[in-house]
């Protein structure tokens, strides 16, 4: 399984591995999303930081990254001026696979992003990194968030009984929805326009084109 591109430019969005020098606008958009945060996001209870916390935090993200246990990355608008959210293509699902996380800033939900990223993320997972599957989790009560993979393609494989729990400590199910490699190509996923690069900037070539 290959590496996932540093940097994947979307139709409205960069997407790329978080650096410490991001902390003071992702400390922004977490800020003025805290009330939406919470009701979905456990780490979000924790908020706010101060800005040399936030920006230990993107360290470790960034290190993570580039020890390649992790690929967790910030979502920007097109000139990088403001952070939209956060995403990954987090390893925590297995070998030759990969989950899709995100949030979006409070000013920016119901726009399309989580969708626009994740299709991103998708087809980039697949066609550069050459996974066999990948999955999306969700609260089963997080509507917004559970129509992005059914959007997608993926199929909605299961929905596990109290395996987590929500951000105040409750327990939750959690719903799996997943892509297995052979069901992209006809998915919507296999069509988002996207544009990748690796750790030197150079562009890399999707196999679709």
């Amino acid at each position: 399984m290959n590496t996932p591109p540093y940097r994947i430019e979307t139709t409205r969005t960069v997407i790329r591995c978080w650096n410490p020098t991001d902390a003071a606008l992702v400390k922004d958009a977490i800020d003025n999303s805290l009330d939406h945060l919470r009701e979905w996001m456990p780490w979000a209870m924790n908020e706010p930081v101060t800005l040399e916390a936030q920006a230990q935090k993107l360290r470790r993200f960034r290190s993570l990254f580039d020890q390649d246990k992790d690929y967790i990355y910030a979502i920007f608008n097109q000139d990088e001026s403001l952070v939209l959210g956060g995403t990954g293509l987090h390893t925590r699902v297995g070998k030759g696979a990969f989950e899709i996380g995100y949030w979006i800033r409070a000013s920016h939900i119901n726009q399309g992003f989580a969708t626009e990223i994740s299709a991103a993320l998708t087809r980039a997972a697949f066609e550069l990194c050459s996974v066999a599957r990948m999955e999306i989790h969700c609260d089963p009560h997080n509507v917004r968030s559970a129509a992005v993979p059914r959007k997608l393609g993926y199929t909605h494989e299961a929905t596990l009984r109290q395996r987590t729990v929500t951000p105040t400590g409750d327990p939750r199910d959690t719903m799996i929805w997943a892509l297995f490699a052979d069901e992209f190509p006809p998915s919507p996923a296999a069509s988002a326009q996207i544009r990748a690069y690796d750790l030197s900037g150079q562009e890399i070539r999707m196999t679709g084109e």
